[in-house]
């Protein structure tokens, strides 16, 4: 009898002690939400390069568009004159104008050519990886090369031109790079080329991600091909097309060297983009105060597109 009950009084005496000691296992839970220094310092760095390259430069821009600045003197503050500037300036008015036709060409040709490529390679057969191959072969140039590249193409005797000639189409020959009604147009083709492939890419992306047993019980319903992918694809590529309407609409406001190296914004600004226009009045008129206030335009188209995508994004996903 007291053996047994020494050893009921003293069974207690271990969960007591470890209430008071936690032991190796639970140790570890407090530690487990501490970052290592080591963490702390990369991020800083980084942290500190992106404030310096980035936010800094960014940030100023906003403050210089508000003064008369050449570069060299000091900055004079004088408000909001230059973006009243704008109001009176047709070159600026043009490069709008220019920019809208060049977002409304860049988004529509480059959405269709390469959704409409993406879905005729999607299903595997002989040869579809050397077709992707060669289709997202220019987006690795450069777009400096890409304008070098089409610039020779147009040229009076180029091969667009020998092209058309050989199908017999004469008429339709023309100087395409020094005609300021098709100029534009001409300038546009080139950054399409180029930008087909990744939206290809991105869209390719997107139907391997899509449920192929909808689509085979709508074609046993007796959808036809055109219903099941406007039906049944189409809804489950909303989150890709938000993504590549956020990339197009960013590509074809910052769209520059392809521009500038066919064109630079001519003849006569017929193909002059706001990117363009900034870039000569920054170095070549040496008004940096007025062109840092262009680039405040163009950030407020581009973050007003942005926020736009994102609201119907996150109302979709509710």
């Amino acid at each position: 009898m007291t053996s047994r009950s020494s050893s009921a009084v003293a069974e207690p005496a271990p969960a007591a002690a470890d209430r008071r000691a936690p032991g190796p296992a639970a140790r570890p839970r407090r530690r487990r939400g501490r970052v290592p220094g080591t963490v702390w310092v990369f991020l800083l760095l980084a942290g500190g390069v992106e404030a310096i390259w980035i936010f800094w430069p960014a940030l100023s821009t906003f403050y210089f568009s508000l003064t008369s600045w050449d570069g060299l003197d000091a900055p004079r503050f004088i408000g909001l004159e230059n973006f009243t500037s704008m109001a009176r300036d047709d070159v600026f008015h043009t490069a709008l104008r220019n920019n809208a036709v060049w977002l409304a060409g860049f988004a529509v040709g480059s959405v269709i050519l390469g959704l409409a490529m993406a879905v005729a390679l999607d299903r595997p057969r002989r040869g579809v990886g050397v077709y992707r191959a060669l289709i997202y072969l220019p987006m690795v140039f450069s777009l400096l090369v890409t304008g070098l590249f089409w610039r020779v193409m147009y040229q009076p005797e180029g091969p667009v031109n020998a092209i058309l000639a050989a199908i017999g189409l004469e008429s339709w020959q023309r100087q395409w790079l020094a005609d300021p009604d098709i100029v534009l147009l001409a300038v546009l083709v080139a950054a399409v080329w180029r930008q087909v492939g990744y939206v290809m890419v991105l869209y390719l992306a997107g139907l391997k991600a899509t449920d192929p047993a909808l689509a085979d019980a709508a074609r046993v319903d007796g959808c036809s091909a055109w219903q099941r992918f406007w039906h049944v694809t189409m809804p489950q590529l909303r989150g890709v097309n938000t993504v590549v309407a956020a990339i197009t609409v960013i590509d074809a406001l910052r769209t520059f060297d392809v521009v500038w190296s066919m064109t630079g914004g001519g003849p006569y600004n017929s193909s002059e983009l706001l990117s363009t226009y900034m870039f000569r009045q920054a170095f070549t008129n040496q008004a940096l105060g007025y062109s840092s206030a262009i680039a405040v335009v163009i950030f407020v188209l581009t973050l007003g597109f942005i926020v736009f995508f994102l609201r119907r994004s996150f109302a979709e996903q509710k």
